[in-house]
């Protein structure tokens, strides 16, 4: 089975974006392309999970799965207090939402983490970056 051109360039595209932000990024701006990357293939997997393509939510999901346990492992618990304690807890419960939504086909799951993503990201972006 072939990948269309179209879908073959799409992913050539994100690896290069993804790679090209990494490699220039510090840990504040790879958090930024976390939250960004979690939204981005949230949408692809709805999308996917409208038009009846189970294999592809499922490797979506599986990467919005692996960013979210990225993310919790940035956590800084001893100097981040309540609020890291309370962002791993957020992220355990994403990961059971994520299951959920998988397992059940469920979309209005998968907008409920966009949206504590988004509001995550909201927070993050406000932030100033400690300067190196």
């Amino acid at each position: 089975m072939s990948i269309p051109a179209s879908q073959f360039a799409l992913r050539q595209y994100e690896q290069v974006k993804t790679s090209s932000a990494v490699v220039t990024s510090d840990g504040y701006h790879l958090v930024q392309l976390l939250l960004e990357g979690a939204l981005e293939r949230l949408a692809m997997a709805k999308g996917h999970m409208e038009r009846g393509e189970m294999a592809e939510k499922g490797k979506r999901l599986g990467r919005v799965l692996d960013i979210v346990t990225e993310l919790r492992g940035t956590l800084d618990l001893e100097r981040g207090g309540d609020i890291a304690r309370n962002l791993r807890d957020l992220y355990d419960y994403m990961e059971a939402v994520i299951v959920r939504a998988n397992v059940g086909n469920r979309t209005d799951l998968l907008d409920e983490l966009s949206d504590l993503i988004r509001e995550i990201k909201l927070g993050w972006d406000g932030v100033e970056p400690a300067s190196p």
